[in-house]
């Protein structure tokens, strides 16, 4: 049993069958992206193919409804845990936040989307062929979306939308694309969601080039003059912000399971280096500063780990507060944080050089705590739920 598999076997809500996915994503992990992560790495991109192979493999339709190609039945939240943990295994942030980006671009559509609209994407998407992403953020601000800019106007039997979007993950390879959009007046009010296929004639984009989650195109979008038809309104217009706000307990859950299983692998490479590596004439492990260490991140990733799947029974059980949701994020990112900094010091120079994990995480501490929303932010948010009532 690795460190990996220890918390699941300890926990009350995972049994058997999470073993068993976990086993099989493992399998494809070892199979189809271990070779390959370093060169994906230095592409700045997942080959498209991978996505295919995905879905073939369960991995991709996991939790989604059977009638548009996902795999439902006897699966729940606890299973996407389990997921996320093993793609999570190759200490590459922007592997799982760019092969499963489906998982927050779709769902705004499942919900609220037409049934014409579920049954053109959804299968497309589930299957891989076709790659989706979330557009929320622009230039003028990310976690304010009362206040976008960007703008789809009513002209004739056709939306017209001009604006930018930025920091979108899998912004560059994306068929389509769940954009928020201001079709009415100021506010949270006057926002609607949008679907935007990204052939249409107006949309352009420009890569961007990051400190981490290097496999994980990012992009600038530029929306000028992009006409859609009013069937690609994603539920009723101007009523996009619930349907945002519904999406991001969601995620941040997604976000704060990531920190966890990549502070493992932080842990596991440290564990590993300090029983190997030997200082003074006694291995590292041995040496009680450092023991002291292990066991104090081996603390945080537990503690956090409870959380997450507290929050994940509550989200179950349609339980789930949203303040709870936010300081997990904070919780999270600040283990994360905290113990790829204690890995880096146990490896020392070994944890400076290009292809460890523990190298590869530490770069990528800042995204998980900005991306989802700031932890300044979460805080806010669970402080007014809280306590200004």
């Amino acid at each position: 049993m690795t460190m990996f598999d220890d918390w699941r076997a300890r926990s009350p809500h995972y049994d058997e069958t999470h073993d068993a996915l976990a086993r099989s994503v493992r399998k494809f992990v070892d199979r189809e992206i271990a070779p390959n992560i370093d060169r994906w790495e230095a592409d700045g991109e997942l080959p498209r193919e991978l996505h295919v192979k995905a879905a073939k493999a369960g991995i991709l339709g996991l939790g989604y409804p059977e009638e548009y190609g996902g795999v439902s039945e006897g699966f729940d939240i606890f299973h996407r845990l389990t997921q996320s943990e093993e793609i999570a295994r190759l200490g590459a942030g922007g592997l799982n936040a760019s092969l499963m980006t489906h998982g927050i671009a779709l769902p705004p559509v499942l919900a609220l989307g037409s049934e014409e609209m579920k049954r053109r994407i959804a299968p497309e998407v589930l299957s891989g062929r076709k790659i989706m992403a979330l557009c929320i953020t622009e230039p003028s601000g990310g976690s304010d979306v009362a206040n976008i800019k960007t703008r789809a106007e009513k002209i004739g039997n056709k939306y017209v939308i001009n604006g930018s979007k930025t920091f979108i993950t899998s912004g560059m390879r994306a068929d389509y694309l769940t954009v928020a959009v201001r079709t009415g007046g100021p506010g949270a009010a006057g926002i609607s969601l949008m679907l935007v296929e990204t052939d249409r004639p107006g949309f352009s984009r420009t890569r961007l080039d990051k400190m981490g989650w290097r496999c994980s195109d990012t992009a600038t979008l530029y929306f000028d003059n992009v006409e859609v038809p009013p069937e690609n309104l994603i539920g009723p217009e101007n009523s996009g912000f619930a349907g945002i706000m519904r999406n991001f307990n969601s995620e941040r859950l997604g976000m704060a399971m990531n920190c966890c299983a990549h502070s493992r692998v932080c842990l596991t490479e440290a564990a590993d280096w300090a029983r190997q590596r030997e200082t003074f004439g006694k291995r590292l492990v041995d040496h009680q500063a450092i023991r002291i260490k292990l066991a104090d991140m081996a603390r945080q990733i537990g503690t956090t780990q409870a959380w997450v799947d507290q929050c994940a029974w509550a989200m179950k059980e349609g339980k789930g507060v949203p303040s709870d949701f936010a300081m997990l994020k904070v919780q999270a990112t600040r283990t994360l944080e905290a113990v790829a900094r204690e890995a880096a010091q146990v490896l020392g120079g070994a944890s400076f050089l290009t292809g460890s994990k523990v190298e590869r995480v530490y770069r990528e501490v800042r995204v998980n705590a900005i991306g989802g929303g700031s932890e300044e932010i979460m805080l806010d948010l669970a402080g007014r739920q809280l306590f200004a009532n």
